[in-house]
């Protein structure tokens, strides 16, 4: 044999095994140096690198914020549209039950102008009965000498020339709930305090003209 084939390269063994035999402890995977220096940061064993890795939870984590966001702002909408129907379906059924009793309130109405309820029982039952839908929100409105609203009103007589009409008779009050018209008011229509103020001038002007006339003669 020569003294080249008799020289061999010493063998090196690695022992893989992650449980020590000797301590039965799992051993710490030893990473090579040239692979720990290489690179921006530790290759955590599938290609992906820490700084990628923080970009991408970076990215998912603003993306999971703007829909959560989102989804708060549609909750809030559809919890305001769902207590402003609730609230509209509330006035609504008020409003049809306050509507069938307005002809209670017109025979009360016709009781009192008759002196009926100035005394007894039924001067209290339509006092009751008057404050318990006013708190509900009903509201009366047509009186002598209002303004005449044509959108409130509604005229079945009118007198005058009718540049400033005010209401002279109620025939019938109208009701209101909330901002709803439940019923116009029946309502004879006149002129206002200035045009009746204005005409009586007039005969005075015609009369002091028919005496100036007289004394020419």
């Amino acid at each position: 044999m020569t003294q080249g084939n008799s020289e061999q390269e010493p063998i090196t063994v690695v022992d893989n095994r992650k449980i020590d035999p000797e301590t039965g402890e799992i051993r710490e995977p030893v990473v090579a140096a040239d692979t720990a220096a290489a690179g921006p940061g530790p290759d955590l064993g599938n290609g992906v690198q820490t700084d990628t890795l923080a970009d991408t939870i970076g990215g998912e984590l603003a993306e999971r914020t703007a829909d959560l966001q989102r989804l708060t702002a549609e909750y809030a909408n559809y919890r305001r549209r769902v207590e402003r129907d609730r609230k509209a379906a509330i006035d609504t059924a008020k409003a049809s039950v306050v509507t069938e009793l307005l002809g209670v309130l017109d025979d009360l109405d016709r009781a009192r102008a008759h002196g009926d309820l100035e005394s007894g029982p039924l001067k209290s039952v339509a006092d009751k009965l008057a404050t318990a839908l006013q708190k509900q929100g009903l509201e009366e409105f047509g009186s002598e000498g209002e303004p005449f609203d044509p959108t409130l009103h509604e005229a079945v007589q009118h007198e005058g020339s009718g540049h400033d009409p005010v209401i002279g008779i109620v025939m019938r009050k109208g009701y209101r709930f909330g901002d709803r018209v439940l019923r116009h008011a029946l309502v004879g229509v006149t002129d206002g305090v200035s045009d009746l103020a204005a005409t009586p001038d007039q005969p005075s002007e015609e009369a002091s003209d028919i005496d100036a006339d007289t004394s020419d003669r």
